[in-house]
């Protein structure tokens, strides 16, 4: 006897067609938190980014008005999404736990539970913005595929982030990743951190324009302008920076021992005008052991918030999920 169950193309009326119920959309809510702005989106579980959008931070209004923004804009990316997310990862700056942000000295906050940052009843989970950065780095960009390398984002300031055996690597306490505070010349100039002589005072793209505007009596001069120009003055406070960078990489490599170095932030947009003279002066100092290859970042402003999709991800139980996604971020919907 043949089986006269009717399949789906034998519909009664040819004219309709039917067709199975959509499963429900799998994805998480990803937010990076900077001091000016915060870049966040939804994430599906293999990779896509299915929106993004930035909103102001409202630093100046303190750092309850700070929580209460990150928790709005959770709240209205997960009301744009098809069903519940899965979980939120979130990016932030200074001393962070994984359920906790510690201290953040731009953003004025102390001991804020992973919970105060969303109504929703889904599970949180918080990393260092520099250190999710380098994490997302690992898993999907430059570092994909490398067990140990150093994510040196050089923006407004400068914060490391150490890959160790593909991890990001916190220290005892939170705090590790601090190289823009390495003193690379002890007798130089005060940093604001009360030390002498830090990589950051030299080399951030803030004090690039900062020391050149000092020095040639011109105010709001960009770390851009300063690199391209022939102005001596400019040539010196460029050589500094460059020199400062060398020096650091060089004890960072001595220590641990880098596969690759991954610059990136605004000032590696410098190109070979950063690239070329740091990585002559690393492979002088040296002079015993080979320097590990300098390479540029691969995903830009994306980095942090791709990274916080990660923590998402670990925060709904899905830790496997990242090293087979093929992230496009140029091509797909970036953070606008």
């Amino acid at each position: 006897m043949s089986d006269m169950t009717p399949s789906v193309s034998e519909s009664p009326n040819p004219s309709v067609t039917v067709s199975p119920s959509p499963a429900p959309s799998s994805f998480v809510v990803a937010l990076d938190v900077g001091g000016t702005s915060m870049k966040g989106g939804l994430v599906s579980d293999s990779g896509v980014v299915l929106l993004s959008e930035r909103r102001p931070t409202p630093r100046a209004e303190g750092p309850e008005a700070v929580v209460s923004a990150i928790s709005d804009f959770i709240s209205h990316l997960a009301a744009s999404g098809d069903g519940t997310p899965a979980g939120v990862g979130l990016a932030v700056p200074g001393l962070v736990s994984d359920n906790a942000a510690v201290y953040a000295a731009n953003l004025g906050w102390r001991d804020v539970p992973a919970t105060s940052f969303t109504t929703l009843d889904i599970p949180v989970l918080l990393g260092h913005d520099v250190r999710t950065g380098g994490l997302a780095e690992s898993i999907l960009g430059a570092g994909r595929g490398l067990s140990d390398f150093l994510f040196l984002p050089i923006g407004t300031g400068i914060a490391g982030a150490s890959i160790i055996r593909g991890e990001p690597y916190g220290g005892s306490s939170g705090w590790a990743g601090e190289i823009g505070h390495t003193p690379v010349f002890p007798d130089g100039e005060q940093c604001a951190c009360g030390q002498f002589g830090c990589l950051e005072t030299y080399a951030s793209a803030a004090s690039v324009g900062r020391r050149y505007s000092q020095r040639a009596g011109v105010e709001d001069v960009k770390a851009e302008q300063v690199v391209s120009s022939d102005d001596p003055i400019a040539v010196e406070v460029w050589d500094e920076a460059v020199e400062a960078l060398s020096l650091a990489l060089a004890t960072y490599t001595l220590l641990l021992d880098p596969t690759v170095i991954v610059l990136g932030g605004g000032l590696a947009e410098a190109g070979p005008a950063l690239f070329d003279p740091v990585r002559t002066r690393l492979v002088k100092r040296l002079a015993f052991r080979d320097a590990p290859p300098l390479v540029p970042a691969a995903l830009g402003v994306d980095a942090g918030m791709l990274g916080a999709s990660l923590l998402g991800w670990r925060a709904a139980g899905r830790p496997e999920l990242g090293p087979g996604w093929t992230v496009d971020v140029r091509s797909g919907p970036v953070v606008s």
